[in-house]
């Protein structure tokens, strides 16, 4: 797998020492509010793993799965809900946690499912954040890194559902997804 990636672009210790960072922030803001922390399957359950172990607060943890990918390099437009999350959250202050927000067709959509479904308030934190693809005006809050628009795995990010494994962010090099 490494052979595939081009660059590395963020190292496991980088990325757990901003997770951390992430973790003191969302601990303040969240003191009391008991928040429901919503992990964006399945990219987003390394991230969202790690960033709960450090945040030292009372929270819950749920699951939804949406996807517009469907294991390609590029978002197909197609947005399908795989999997909804369990919890109620009206009058609830969530916290979704994701991978990474590229074009925010996706983020767009929990935000909508979840205010109508009447949660208090809704945030952000995303790993990593790539404005530079984005086609929908959404907001993130908290996130780690910004990076540039080029196609990246590890560290909860795929391609085809493999290199997510990986301990690291890494550019994928292109003749590995341009040949197959």
């Amino acid at each position: 797998m490494n052979n595939d990636i081009a660059k590395v672009l963020y190292t496991d210790e980088q990325i757990q020492k901003r997770i951390g960072e992430l973790a003191d922030q969302l601990s303040e803001e969240y003191k009391d509010k008991n928040p429901l922390i919503l992990c964006v399957l399945t990219g987003g359950v390394l991230f969202t793993v790690d960033l709960i172990k450090k945040m030292d607060i009372m929270a819950q943890m749920d699951f939804i799965d949406v996807s517009t990918y469907f294991g390609g390099t590029e978002t197909t437009g197609e947005l399908k809900l795989i999997h909804d999350m369990t919890a109620d959250v009206k009058g609830r202050n969530v916290l979704i946690t994701e991978d990474i927000v590229d074009s925010g067709r996706t983020l767009q959509y929990m935000i909508d499912l979840l205010k109508s479904r009447g949660a208090k308030s809704v945030k952000t934190v995303s790993m990593l954040n790539k404005p530079e693809g984005r086609e929908f005006d959404v907001n993130v809050e908290y996130y780690g890194f910004l990076v540039p628009n080029e196609f990246l795995v590890g560290y909860g990010l795929d391609y085809k559902g493999y290199y997510r494994n990986l301990p690291y962010v890494g550019v994928l090099k292109p003749s590995v997804y341009s040949e197959k």
